[in-house]
């Protein structure tokens, strides 16, 4: 590319209802992890932002937590707020549903998407489950009706199906503008940030049905000592049962837990790390709006 040819960068929003692969779509975008994903619903809770500069264009995606109608606590609520506020400020929105399902959630979605200034691109993920194929181009002519779509794609986010032609229809409507980002930064968020949420992920992936959503990840250091990245991490649980969970017998729960975050994290920072978990109890902390700011939910 020449100093002569244009250059377009915008911002993208990943919206949808929780757990339609908002964020595996995100990982594929970019050819590498940056957003947690697990099978549980709300394993987003935090706007991940993901860079992607390919030749002339920049596409700053931003992961957004799904949308629910239940606001039972401030972090609920947090959650759909950060959604909602994201799609007013982007160039491009990308609405994602799971193959032939259309719920009252993803009704709240389009409800939020009415005043969007953005183009709105519809994309039918995980069409690779569908066993009925012939049920889905009826579905895109239904969903045609819901909304004024810029584009209607069917993908599969988890094997890469269409991801290059929704990354065209995104390309061509993004504004030309001067790229915000280096070419080879792929996230604004922090080591200490990811860490946190790499943690997290095997959390919501070992511990499966056994432990609700109320558990978090604080870290109380992180620290580079000859070349080798110190971590102490916080477990935050509700109740001593799902510390107990956490913990496993004989601590087997929690160490498997380290052992598979701290390999994620090795290759995330390219360095050695020394990673100690501890869990505590504190009773409706996902209610507790000064600790949720100490987690990292901010406005």
């Amino acid at each position: 590319m020449s100093i002569e040819d244009p250059q377009y960068c915008g911002y993208v929003a990943l919206v949808g209802r929780p757990n339609v692969g908002k964020s595996t779509l995100l990982n594929n975008l970019l050819g590498q992890k940056i957003s947690i994903t697990s099978r549980k619903p709300q394993t987003t809770r935090h706007r991940i932002t993901g860079i992607d500069t390919r030749d002339q264009y920049q596409s700053i995606f931003v992961d957004t937590p799904g949308m629910h109608q239940t606001q039972t606590n401030a972090m609920n609520r947090y959650m759909n707020r950060a959604a909602a506020s994201t799609i007013a400020d982007v160039d491009v929105t990308v609405f994602i549903v799971d193959r032939l399902v259309w719920n009252e959630e993803d009704e709240l979605v389009v409800k939020s998407l009415a005043n969007a200034k953005s183009p709105i691109i519809l994309v039918i993920n995980k069409v690779d489950r569908i066993v009925e194929k012939n049920r889905l181009l009826p579905h895109i002519q239904t969903l045609a009706t819901k909304f004024s779509w810029a584009d209607i794609l069917p993908i599969s986010a988890k094997n890469g199906y269409n991801v290059d032609a929704l990354r065209a229809a995104i390309n061509k409507r993004l504004p030309a503008k001067p790229h915000f980002y280096d070419a080879d930064q792929i996230t604004d968020r922090s080591e200490r940030f990811m860490a946190a949420e790499l943690i997290r992920e095997k959390l919501m992936r070992q511990c499966g049905d056994e432990l609700p959503y109320q558990v978090a990840v604080e870290i109380e250091e992180y620290k580079l000592v000859n070349n080798i990245v110190h971590i102490h991490a916080l477990i935050w649980v509700e109740r001593d049962g799902q510390k107990k969970i956490i913990i496993g017998k004989s601590g087997e729960q929690i160490k498997s837990i380290g052992t598979d975050a701290r390999k994620d994290i090795e290759i995330m920072t390219d360095s050695k790390v020394m990673l100690k978990l501890w869990v505590k109890v504190k009773s409706s902390w996902a209610d507790d709006e000064r600790m949720l700011k100490n987690l990292g939910f901010e406005e």
